[in-house]
């Protein structure tokens, strides 16, 4: 009874100790930030550990020296560059938790345990144009109630 007594205080000792590392790995992924200015200086983008957008400074100027789709661009390059950072470090983050063979990176992307095959989504079935070539209410058989009329 005792030996049991002692597993079991054993098993909620781990949990306990597994319970507190889940709180600090969440605590420290909440802080990564990655904040990235695009080289001429006219955008700056800050993302959390998941690659949201948390904030995004344009210049003043931004809109008379850049077309839209050119500014528009230079957004989304600077945000990738951004989440490509915070994902490295909320990898770093991850990995002193995380057993040794998984990918921490592929984890935050959701694909850590997927062959490549997995991810690649299987094409839609083709559905057969439907026509109504040579078809006819009046062949198909369907009549009118001449009371409705």
């Amino acid at each position: 009874m005792a030996d049991h007594r002692a597993q079991v205080e054993d098993l909620l000792a781990g949990y306990r100790r597994s319970r507190e590392q889940l709180g600090a790995v969440q605590r420290s992924l909440a802080t990564v930030r990655e904040t990235v200015t695009s080289d001429d200086g006219q955008v700056a983008v800050t993302v959390s550990a998941s690659g949201t957008l948390v904030d995004l400074s344009i210049n003043d100027d931004a809109y008379r020296v850049l077309r839209p789709a050119d500014l528009a661009d230079l957004i989304v390059r600077t945000t990738a560059e951004a989440t490509a950072r915070a994902t490295r470090q909320a990898s770093e983050v991850l990995a002193p938790v995380l057993p040794a063979e998984t990918d921490p990176a592929a984890l935050l992307r959701g694909t850590a345990d997927l062959a490549e095959q997995e991810l690649t989504p299987e094409p839609e079935p083709e559905s057969p144009d439907e026509t109504f070539e040579d078809k006819s209410w009046m062949q198909s058989g369907g009549t009118r109630d001449a009371r409705r009329v």
